[in-house]
């Protein structure tokens, strides 16, 4: 018994021991926010100050002090989200994480981020240069103290970043600069709609691509061409399915498993940087004479994939002019990565971004010369074809236990070979006979983002944000400003490529490269893209159609569906005074216009399923309202679903239409099938058989997830807010650990939006794509502004900061920006 106590006591002291060191490491993890810290490289002393709302103020004597401060804040807070997102970029993420990751590294070499970032890094002005340089220097300044201050990512993935960091190579301007592209590469792209109208295209005809895609209302296609018979009588289909030399490698053990998911996740994610749809936003503006204060009132929120922690962090930026340098003052949402504010305020002017999502991407078929591959076709003076040699670089792609791999980027005069870094592409186009390239506008050398950005942290005005917004490049973005003189403005800002009129496809779809007529011919001058002054005393976009069926230039046929734009004109009219309480009630709309236009199909279908009497007694008094407490928003999407892939995949093919739904939900193809009762893509039964069968089959499934109590589902259970956390949330024991989650309402078309991935069997009508923050400024009280998002200011998981926000953000609350709050909660001095 003797033994047995001094065992039992050596194992509580053992237990003792390690919690007590867990407590140390997470108490060491932490970042100090209180006191004081050095950090050389400063040129005075720098106050770091967080408020009751916990946003942090940078009081700094110059401007380069606050953006190395911010940098080193950055770091401290969001340390794990900088190395991930570093390693994106670079396409590095093989070094740490082995093979399953190549992919995703194939491609972010091909695309060149890092080369792009230099020319445009080269040319940016001396101020623009100072600012990424003193920003990546406070970043490096933090790393540089060692694996102690490191967050828990780290640790288990075994990364210490501090030897890079004293040299000064972890983070450097480039990323700053290529942060900025990859924000573009997120919004702005539409290659995946061509790509997979070109996929479409090998088993339907062109008229029925029209029904597929369908244009924007009220307008015809945007190509006039037959691309079916053009890409026939091209020959650009392979013929026979693509069979690999080996078999995948067998997963062996928890690691490797987990390394497979992270690749597949990345994989996923990687196919999806092409697709504009659901990759939106809201911003309103009211003037004075529609706002109870006599002032202008302004919202925003913009939709971005959620993610643990968040993509924004909220701080301050105060430093007066300096060095030839303008000062600044400036309170909102910073982008960890960048060193400036991207959506707030000054003390005079507020400003909010939604996606324009013009067509700034073209794919192009480049013709492999049969006698010579290391050839591509070219335009020629005469009817023979012309050639010329791919430009060619070798890229070295460290991965971890295995050998380097050696990866070959080729160029041709529009761009990289896209086809080359995307598996997708082979499945589709005979490779031995044409590859795919991409023209895309932010590569460009001339990308002035960081330039717009950091001269609108200065404005004081409208026109001075105006002028500031000239500079910026992609993605385009329609930005609603408004300043304390009560100006409100509207304007698209970026850059617009010109097309000629010959050009008959568009850029909807891949064209022939070797054709002139494709190329673009220039770009659209900042004076000529849309912009509003708000003659009626308001002004809103939601990511429709930006201009009127008269406006004499082609921008895009991808707009969104305007549902939400409907509705929010629709609740700006309806009350005459706006505050920001009905900001706040328009911010919180989940009112659905789509689901209303879809019902009455799903009411009068017919079904003798056991649950059918119980589901249409749920949707009877159904009013379009996607509230998380009601089934009848869940027995609606799981229909929509189920007659989506029953309906649309029967006639794309099952591999193929999995290869594209997902995040493109074809909502707008099956109103158009239903309403025409199109038995081209129902069948010969009709479209009423079709609709009773995806009843049958959403019952089906939803009785197996809930159960067979009908009146007890929620749309809530089945549609959380999912904030994911890369890479652990593809660890099932530590997922719940690092994501936030919270049930939610609303769909991928009401105001307070809730896109969902249907690909993601596991939870396909989960939340994954909304409101990555909501503001709202008030011009009359700037101080009064406020705003919310829907994680935390801390990327530390041990931090009571890391999730604090996700509630008050699923019932849309806030918390107030201020630039005088009346007390500090932390106060901390960063010395030289």
């Amino acid at each position: 018994m003797r033994w047995i106590r001094r065992l039992v006591a050596l194992l509580g002291f053992v237990l003792v021991l390690l919690v007590a060191l867990a407590a140390f490491y997470v108490q060491r993890s932490l970042p100090q926010m209180s006191g004081s810290l050095a950090l050389p490289g400063l040129t005075a002393p720098v106050k770091v100050q967080r408020d009751a709302s916990d946003v942090t103020h940078i009081l700094a004597s110059r401007p380069t002090d606050a953006w190395m401060a911010m940098g080193y804040v950055h770091a401290q807070e969001r340390g794990w989200q900088l190395e991930f997102n570093r390693r994106v970029m670079r396409g590095q993420l093989s070094e740490v994480l082995g093979p399953a990751t190549l992919e995703t590294d194939r491609l972010m070499r091909t695309l060149g981020i890092r080369e792009a970032a230099r020319a445009q890094f080269d040319g940016l002005p001396p101020e623009a240069k100072e600012a990424v340089k003193a920003y990546s220097a406070g970043i490096n300044a933090f790393f540089a103290q060692g694996s102690q201050s490191l967050s828990l990512e780290f640790l288990l993935l075994g990364i210490d970043p501090s030897e890079q960091a004293r040299a000064g190579t972890w983070w450097d301007p480039l990323d700053s600069v290529g942060w900025s592209i990859m924000m573009a590469l997120d919004l702005g792209g539409n290659w995946g709609n061509e790509f997979a109208r070109l996929a479409a295209l090998k088993v339907i005809e062109t008229r029925a691509l029209w029904e597929l895609f369908p244009p924007y209302p009220g307008e015809q296609p945007a190509s006039s061409a037959d691309l079916a018979a053009l890409y026939k009588d091209l020959g650009v289909y392979r013929t026979t399915p693509l069979t690999t030399s080996t078999a995948p490698a067998p997963v062996n053990g928890m690691r490797e498993a987990f390394l497979a998911r992270i690749g597949a996740d990345l994989a996923l994610w990687s196919q999806g940087l092409g697709d504009v749809e659901g990759k939106g936003s809201n911003n309103w503006v009211v003037g004075g004479s529609r706002s109870a204060t006599g002032k202008p009132l302004l919202a925003n929120d913009p939709h971005l994939g959620l993610s643990a922690p968040a993509i924004w962090y909220f701080a301050r930026l105060q430093a007066p002019a300096a060095e030839g340098m303008p000062g600044m003052d400036v309170i909102g949402a910073t982008l960890p990565g960048t060193p400036f504010v991207v959506l707030g305020r000054t003390a005079e002017v507020a400003w909010g971004f939604t996606n324009t999502g013009p067509d700034v991407q073209d794919l192009y078929l480049e013709q492999l010369n049969p006698a010579n591959p290391s050839q591509y076709r070219v335009p020629g003076p005469g009817s023979e074809p012309a050639w010329a040699p791919f430009t060619t670089r070798s890229e070295t792609i460290r991965v971890k236990g295995q050998m380097d791999v050696i990866h070959t980027v080729r160029s041709t005069r529009h761009g990289p070979v896209l086809s080359d870094a995307q598996a997708a592409h082979a499945q589709v186009l005979d490779t031995t006979r044409f590859v795919l390239s991409l023209r895309w506008t932010a590569l460009d050398a001339d990308n002035r983002n960081v330039v717009a950005t950091m001269k609108s942290n200065q404005a004081r005005s409208v026109p001075e944000l105006l002028e500031a917004m000239r500079e910026f490049h992609a993605p385009m973005q329609n930005v609603v400003m408004a300043d304390r003189s009560g100006r409100i403005q509207y304007k698209a800002v970026g850059k617009i490529p010109l097309r000629l009129p010959a050009n008959d496809i568009r850029g909807v779809a891949p064209a022939p490269g070797w054709d002139a007529r494709y190329d673009w011919t220039g770009w659209l001058p900042f004076e000529d893209t849309p912009q509003d002054d708000g003659s009626r005393g308001w002004i809103a976009t939601a990511n429709q159609r930006i201009h009127g069926p008269d406006y004499p230039h082609f921008l895009t046929q991808d707009w969104a569906a305007p549902y939400r734009q409907e509705r929010i004109e629709a609740l700006l009219e309806k009350t005459p005074s706006h505050s920001v309480a009905t900001f706040q009630a328009m911010h919180a709309d989940q009112f659905s216009q789509a689901t209303l236009r879809l019902l009455p199909f799903l009411q009068k279908t017919a079904s003798d399923h056991p649950l059918a009497a119980a589901a249409q007694a749920a949707l009877k008094d159904f009013d379009g309202v996607m509230s998380a407490d009601r089934a009848a928003p869940l027995i609606y999407s799981a229909w929509a679903d189920s007659f989506t892939r029953q309906v649309v995949g029967g006639r794309l093919g099952k591999e193929r239409f999995e290869a594209m739904y997902g995040k493109r939900l074809f909502r707008n193809t099956i109103e158009g099938i239903l309403e025409r009762d199109d038995a081209n893509w129902c069948g010969a039964a009709g479209c009423a058989a079709a609709s009773s069968a995806a009843l049958a089959d959403a019952l089906d499934r939803l009785q197996k997830v809930h159960g067979a109590d009908v009146a007890a589902w929620r749309w809530g259970e089945a549609h959380p807010a999912i904030s994911i956390h890369r890479p652990l949330s593809n660890v099932k024991p530590l997922a719940h650990f690092f994501e936030v989650r919270t049930p939610t309402g609303g769909d991928p078309f009401t105001v307070n939006v809730g896109q969902y991935h249907l690909d993601k069997l596991d939870a396909p009508y989960a939340n994954r794509h909304a409101a990555s923050l909501r503001a709202i400024y008030d011009l009359a009280d700037l101080d009064n502004s406020r705003f919310i998002y829907q994680t935390g200011q801390s990327g530390n998981v041990f931090s009571g900061r890391y999730r604090d926000m996700s509630e008050p953000w699923a019932g849309v609350q806030y918390r107030t920006l201020s630039m005088n709050p009346t007390q500090w909660a932390s106060s901390l001095t960063l010395s030289p």
